[in-house]
């Protein structure tokens, strides 16, 4: 395959950037997205220029790295994977990929195609925990879970905090992300605790990044790699009201 990709670069110390274009030939279909720009950045540093910035690491769909924007789509076209789980059949010979950073005012871009998730992990730390004193760990099976209560916790603990919810909503918003990690911990028992004080701080750290409203787009839904359903936002929005009138 012959692909002709359009790729943001930007400096690191420069707030603006620009759009290159480079042809990339031999691309296998087997590949995946990611290994395509290795092949690019190896050749680009065999010419002495440098090399495209992205961000990676597990490249099995675990980590959340992998955030690009391909053809204005968060993670490309395919559904329920994340860039890394990509592969190039799913582009025709002769395409133009455009390839961008997520695109948020929470989200600086740093370099290239890497930009500052560090919103999230803020979030996380304003209550996305249980802190509660429990002694030695117990077994996991004296604690009983009723087993909706489990499946719905699971399917809530699936959000990687990839941040294409972010990237994909028009408003930037970052709904799909809180409510995922508040409906997971507020499900449990061991969360029940502190659900009050959670969703509080972490609707309230939020708002504090500079993320925008959700207004029912479902574009959040659609570009989550692990499909985490929207329903959870109207979780949270109840624990949210509860907690507000308990503790005002």
């Amino acid at each position: 395959m012959r692909l002709t990709l359009k790729i943001w670069r930007q400096a690191q110390d420069n707030p603006k950037g620009t759009f290159e274009r480079y042809d990339v030939d031999d691309v296998s279909p087997d590949m995946s997205f990611l290994e395509m720009l290795d092949i690019l950045n190896e050749r680009l540093m065999h010419e002495g220029k440098e090399p495209i910035a992205f961000d990676h690491d597990c490249r099995e769909g675990i980590c959340g790295m992998c955030s690009l924007m391909i053809n204005g789509q968060a993670h490309g076209p395919d559904r329920g994977v994340a860039t890394c789980q990509l592969h190039m059949r799913r582009f025709k010979d002769g395409e133009t990929i455009v390839i961008e950073p997520w695109r948020a005012k929470a989200f600086p871009v740093i370099k290239d195609l890497v930009v500052d998730r560090s919103a999230f992990d803020r979030i996380i730390q304003a209550g996305g925990y249980v802190s509660v004193s429990t002694g030695g760990v117990p077994e996991g099976n004296t604690i009983p879970v009723p087993k909706p209560a489990a499946e719905q916790a699971m399917d809530a603990a699936a959000c990687i905090g990839c941040g294409a919810c972010v990237a994909a909503c028009p408003n930037a918003s970052a709904m799909l992300f809180v409510a995922a990690k508040v409906s997971h911990l507020a499900t449990l028992p061991q969360g029940q605790v502190e659900k009050d004080q959670r969703v509080l701080r972490m609707v309230e750290a939020m708002d504090q990044e500079g993320f925008g409203n959700c207004t029912n787009h479902y574009e959040c839904m659609a570009a989550c790699p692990k499909q985490i359903h929207v329903k959870f936002i109207t979780l949270m929005n109840r624990e949210y009201l509860k907690a507000s009138i308990k503790q005002p």
